[in-house]
């Protein structure tokens, strides 16, 4: 048997706090992780877009076809139009049939912003499926075996 007091404590008093240092811990890594990949994200490629596997045209029914030369020029079909001129003729082809396809060719070096500024053009015209054209990788020719030699 015990001897003591009658009167029973109630223990110590439950901490209502949150126990911020696994919050802060998990913070902290999350941190190093976005400051590790942050310049990973925003590294430059050099890349030869347009050569493409599957760079094959799908049958469309219903579609025209632009270009634009490294100089600027812009070709509707076979025919060279001044960027006025073009504009008409696209709008007036988009009053025809709003679900009509541009296929656009845009020679490797031309300079993006020109590209975008015609694509610009195109949705203004209120052509909105626009399909870029490039040419199919090359296949690699086989190489012939040479006889295995016999000792």
């Amino acid at each position: 048997m015990a001897f003591g007091r009658l009167e029973r404590s109630s223990g110590p008093a439950p901490i209502s706090d949150i126990n911020m240092t696994p919050l802060i811990d998990v913070m902290l890594v999350l941190l190093v992780i976005f400051m590790i990949a942050a310049p990973l994200m925003t590294a430059s490629l050099k890349l030869d877009l347009p050569r493409s596997e599957a760079a094959r045209p799908d049958p469309v029914p219903a579609f025209i076809a632009v270009a634009l030369t490294p100089a600027g020029e812009l070709f509707l079909g076979d025919e060279k139009l001044a960027p006025e001129a073009f504009a008409e003729r696209v709008s007036a082809a988009a009053r025809q049939n709003p679900e009509l396809e541009v296929q656009l060719q845009a020679d490797r070096s031309v300079p993006y912003g020109q590209v975008a500024e015609l694509i610009g053009t195109l949705q203004l015209a209120g052509l909105h499926r626009i399909a870029f054209v490039a040419q199919p990788q090359p296949q690699p020719q086989p190489q012939p075996q040479a006889p295995a030699a016999s000792r």
